[in-house]
């Protein structure tokens, strides 16, 4: 057996899952990370999960600060160089002027779209090497895992996320 096979029966060791999870996390990891390199000059990861947040359409600082679980002090702060590439926009609200309003300008959007498509296609490629039974049983224990930590499934097209990956516990952000 090689040491990428794991033994059928250890499959209900708590231990023998969890290994394997955290060894599929690394590959994930490994992915987003290269779906990200053409274009880490502008955006560091966190930026970028920004930008996600920011595709579900205008939000105000606090929102968005409340969905990516930093301090809105940092939020500025990342907004701010996303603004600088030119990635996001700042608005005042016109209903209430002393809030500002944050968007994705076009360019945001294509980096975003960019990404994922990047991301979706190496993963169908590591998923094009596996048997049409491994597939059905990958499908099948994935959308448990995802289930068990309370994930919704992801689109099925390449359309972005509606919230950041890992918070399904947060509300989607509100137009304003």
């Amino acid at each position: 057996m090689t040491e990428h096979e794991s033994p059928v029966q250890t499959t209900d060791d708590v231990d023998a899952v969890t290994r394997e999870v955290l060894t599929a996390s690394r590959l994930l990891v490994a992915v987003s990370a290269r779906s990200l390199a053409e274009v880490e000059e502008r955006v560091t990861l966190p930026q970028f999960r920004m930008l996600v947040v920011l595709t579900r359409g205008t939000t105000k600082l606090v929102t968005l600060a409340e969905q990516l679980q930093v301090a809105p002090s940092t939020a500025m702060r990342m907004v701010d160089r996303l603004i600088a590439a030119g990635l996001a926009v700042r608005q005042l609200n016109p209903r209430n002027r002393r809030e500002t309003l944050l968007q994705l300008t076009e360019e945001g959007r294509r980096t975003v779209e960019h990404v994922t498509a990047r991301r979706r296609s190496e993963i169908a490629g590591i998923v094009e090497m596996l048997t049409p039974a491994q597939r059905v049983a990958l499908v099948e224990a994935l959308a448990a895992f995802n289930h068990a930590g309370a994930e919704p499934p992801a689109p099925a097209s390449d359309l972005v996320r509606p919230r950041p990956p890992g918070w399904s516990d947060f509300p989607a952000a509100q137009d304003v």
